[in-house]
């Protein structure tokens, strides 16, 4: 199982690196690298195990972040009743998806972005698409997939795809008033 250690920090310029499309169908290394990954996002979410193995919680992941410049992520975001019970789990582990199209309409999360590969909090608000289509290659489905995603998975999906040519989320605060509030953006709690 990937543990912390596996993961680069933003101290590494490795992280910086733009990744290159990976061949499809997908070769056993790549398809059984992105499963690893998935597996790490589910066990980071699950009290028990990142506890056990000490790892941080995140809802994705890139492979540079593993220091493996290629366009693949795997994404685990958890939907909690009112109660905080799971409801439902989006999962994927993609191969080179990308934004095929996206609303002009903004973004952000309320409470700002983390990252694995970022240490420190980073206080300031990330814009981001309201709404983007990403197409690509599944590897839990086995199949292309077109996926329409809004609010949370939207800013998670555009957070990993950044991954992709080197962007972290901090590159789009703005330097002078992170905590300005971005006009006309839909928030997300």
């Amino acid at each position: 199982m990937l543990l912390m250690k596996d993961i680069i920090d933003d101290t590494n310029e490795l992280i910086r690196t733009k990744s290159k499309e990976v061949e499809l169908p997908l070769s056993q290394e790549n398809y059984d690298l992105l499963m690893k990954m998935h597996e790490f996002l589910v066990a980071s979410q699950d009290e028990e195990l990142s506890e056990k193995y000490d790892l941080r919680p995140a809802v994705g992941i890139a492979a540079i972040q593993l220091g493996i410049p290629k366009r693949m992520c795997a994404i685990h975001v958890l939907d909690y009743d009112e109660e905080g019970n799971v409801i439902k789990s989006t999962d994927y582990a993609l191969a080179n998806p990308k934004i095929v199209s996206y609303t002009q309409k903004q973004s952000y999360l309320k409470t700002g972005e983390a990252c694995l590969s970022v240490l420190e909090d980073v206080q300031g608000y990330v814009p981001r698409h309201a709404k983007v289509t990403i197409e690509g290659y599944d590897a839990l489905s086995k199949k292309n997939v077109k996926i329409v995603a809004r609010g949370f998975l939207s800013v998670c999906l555009q957070h990993e795809l950044d991954h992709f040519d080197g962007v972290l989320f901090y590159d789009h605060i703005n330097k002078d008033y992170p905590l300005l509030p971005i006009e006309n953006a839909m928030v997300i709690e």
